[in-house]
């Protein structure tokens, strides 16, 4: 049935308008043959199983398909594209694609529907973000970092070198206290009983600053 199909259509010459895929029309193995009989006669099976994209169990439903056809059947197939797209429409494999295409466009379609619908939340939610950056976050920022000095100026107070210079200046102070309460024993500012208890204290204050100077400074140094 398919040698004479193709030995009437070359007598007839080639249909002005083919809708059969370009990938099987402009196929080499497409072009008919000069003879009904000659050896390079493209048969359908060959057509088919020259479309890279289908596996050849497609193939198989495809002639399964077209076998029983008539070939007036074939003829229109080739010249009315709306026969054509019938048979197409008709065949297992593009129903299932068309399927799958529809369903993976509803899912789209689905998953725009309600990225449009947050589209309200997510913008409250960046505009509230953007407020806490610009105003809690800048005030919890300020804060961390007085924080951050206070922590560097108490380091800095009781550290070893700070402790040695606060001593220091505590033994020069009292040196200095008690040199004045001298002065005003000779000045007769203060007479001699009340003296001697100031001046002993003081420098007893003063002795005990210089020996926890000299531990802690040889502790440090050590």
């Amino acid at each position: 049935m398919f040698k004479n199909f193709w030995g009437s259509q070359e007598q007839q010459g080639q249909p002005t308008e083919s809708w059969y895929p370009p990938s099987v029309v402009n196929s080499p193995s497409s072009s008919r043959p000069t003879t009904p009989g000659s050896n390079n006669l493209s048969r359908p099976t060959d057509r088919a199983s020259s479309l890279s994209n289908v596996s050849p169990a497609e193939a198989a439903g495809i002639i399964a398909v077209l076998k029983d056809k008539s070939v007036d059947d074939l003829r229109k197939l080739l010249s009315d594209k709306d026969a054509y797209q019938n048979l197409l429409l008709s065949l297992e494999p593009v129903k299932t694609q068309n399927r799958v295409r529809d369903e993976l466009r509803n899912e789209t379609l689905q998953l725009v529907r309600e990225n449009v619908d947050k589209e309200p939340c997510i913008m409250e939610l960046r505009n509230q973000c953007r407020i806490i950056r610009t105003t809690e976050l800048a005030t919890a920022q300020e804060k961390l970092h007085e924080l951050e000095r206070k922590k560097e100026d108490t380091l800095k107070y009781y550290s070893p070198s700070s402790l040695l210079v606060r001593l220091q200046d505590a033994m020069n102070k009292t040196d200095e206290e008690s040199e004045t309460l001298h002065r005003q024993l000779l000045d007769g500012e203060i007479d001699l009983p009340a003296f001697v208890q100031k001046y002993k204290k003081m420098r007893y204050t003063y002795h005990k600053r210089a020996l926890i100077h000299l531990a802690a400074k040889t502790t440090v140094t050590g």
